[in-house]
Order: structure tokens, then sequence, then C-alpha cells
């Protein structure tokens, strides 16, 4: 018997073989350029765990939102500076948050709608392949999750030879 740290930190879904949710599960990997089902596990993983927190506080306040946002204070603004939620959303709001709230905010995701790449695909690729920076930085993860100050900062690396406008992945991009 072992007695490792349990490094799994996502759940199975409890039904393996329905139709629709695999349907649905192919389609958010095609869209996100995922790598595999257990990214999209994660995620949702990551997304049960703040509706939790936020039933918490809410539960704690025995309902009182303004009690509940003011108690989950720090959980809320790190919800708003990764833009998971807006300025003016409350801590009722992570309640009705969706699986593609999170996956939008992923690197690959913002690098391939800012046109860095032509496929999420491609981006991830990018990213593995250490052609982006964030903050000057190379990012090599492309699930990480930005901030909203960040996103502007996404660029490819100076050394990279997709730095060069007229590189041929880059014209694909572009079109």
């Amino acid at each position: 018997m072992t007695t490792g740290k349990n490094t799994k930190n996502y759940e199975t879904p409890n039904h393996p073989f329905q139709g629709a949710r695999i349907a649905e599960e192919h389609d958010l990997l095609s869209r996100y350029g995922l790598k595999n089902k257990e990214e999209l596990w994660r995620a949702q993983s990551e997304l049960r765990s703040m509706r939790r927190e936020a039933r918490r506080l809410i539960g704690s306040a025995q309902g009182d939102i303004q009690l509940a946002a003011e108690e989950g204070a720090a959980f809320l603004s790190r919800l708003r500076r990764y833009g998971i939620l807006n300025e003016n959303d409350e801590i009722n709001d992570v309640l009705s948050l969706d699986v593609t709230d999170l996956l939008e905010r992923r690197l690959q995701t913002i690098a391939y709608r800012k046109g860095l790449a032509s496929t999420p695909k491609q981006a991830r690729q990018f990213i593995v392949h250490g052609h982006v920076t964030v903050n000057g930085a190379r990012a090599r993860t492309p699930s990480r999750k930005l901030e909203v100050d960040e996103e502007n900062t996404i660029t490819f690396d100076g050394n990279s030879a997709l730095a060069d406008d007229l590189h041929p992945m880059r014209a694909e991009a572009q079109e």
C-alpha cells in the first residue's frame, strides 16, 4: 500500500456511457482545442468547487447575499480578477456559471481569440513549443488561467521564428 499524495484533482462522470454527455464533451474538446477529456473534467471540478464555496458562504450568512459577499470578498475578487465574474456580479452569480466561462479564461483560448493562431489546437502547439509569452515571460502551460490584466501582454516570443510577421504559420492565422 502506498501512502503518496493523491494527485488526481478531477472527478470522472458517474455514468460513463451517456451519449448526450459524450457528444457535448466532444463538442467542447474540439471548440476549445483541449488535449483530452481530463482537461475538461478538471475545469468542471474547479467549477464545482467554486459553486460549493459560494453555497457555503450563502448558507453561513443564512441567505443574506450582502453578508455572504462581505465574508467571501477575497473569493469574489479572485473570480473578478480572472474575468470569470464581472465587476457588478454578486456571489449568487457564481451558481449560474458554466464550464465554458472557465474554459474561456485559459491561455490557449485567449491566444486563439487574439489571433495568434488559426485554430485552438494551433494555439496550444505554439504555447507548448514556447513561442508565446505573457508579461514578457515564456508561457508553456495552455491551461493556465489568465487574469484580465495579463490579456493584453500575450505576444510571440522575440526569439521565436513566429515573431516574424512573414512566417508562413502567421500568414495562415491572420487570414
